[in-house]
């Protein structure tokens, strides 16, 4: 396998990763209008996206470690990080380095994003919570008047009859 088939592999992973990205960002629009139907249209999108970029992983890692048994390097880690390291042509490590930072940047980015979605499912979710609180009565106040004392015996402290 080489090198030039690796970071097409890799740059196959960084547009599926905007393409999450994407997605994402349109998720956090229809979370703030409240829109169901188009969000679910997302989710559908996104799971096609994430099959896509499992393969496409699935691939670079098997490239990867194609190259490594090639070139006669037997490692434990078949990783891009460890390639750099052995990779001998310097415009190819330079392309491959910047590849893979440009990866790392957009799945940062993604992360954050979806951080952001997970926030506005939690704030929502307990507007909800509050909401259905605020409709159902509590218990204790189901009943009207003075609350209920337990009849207790006043007996004084001093025998009168003796």
């Amino acid at each position: 396998m080489s090198v030039q088939q690796i970071m097409e592999l890799m740059e196959q992973l960084v547009d599926v990763h905007k393409q999450l990205l994407s997605i994402s960002k349109e998720k956090t629009e229809r979370f703030k209008e409240g829109a169901i139907e188009p969000l679910q249209q997302l989710l559908v999108k996104e799971r096609k996206q994430i099959r896509l970029l499992e393969q496409t992983e699935s691939k670079r890692q098997q490239a990867v470690e194609k190259w490594f048994q090639t070139n006669g390097m037997d490692t434990e880690q078949y990783t891009v990080s460890h390639m750099l390291e052995k990779l001998e042509d310097e415009k190819e490590r330079e392309t491959l380095a910047n590849i893979t930072t440009t990866l790392t940047e957009t799945i940062v980015e993604l992360k954050q994003q979806e951080q952001l979605n997970e926030a506005l499912i939690r704030q929502s979710m307990e507007f909800v919570q509050m909401s259905l609180d605020l409709m159902n009565p509590n218990i204790s106040s189901m009943n009207y008047g003075k609350e209920m004392k337990e009849n207790t015996a006043n007996r004084s402290l001093f025998d009168s009859q003796a």
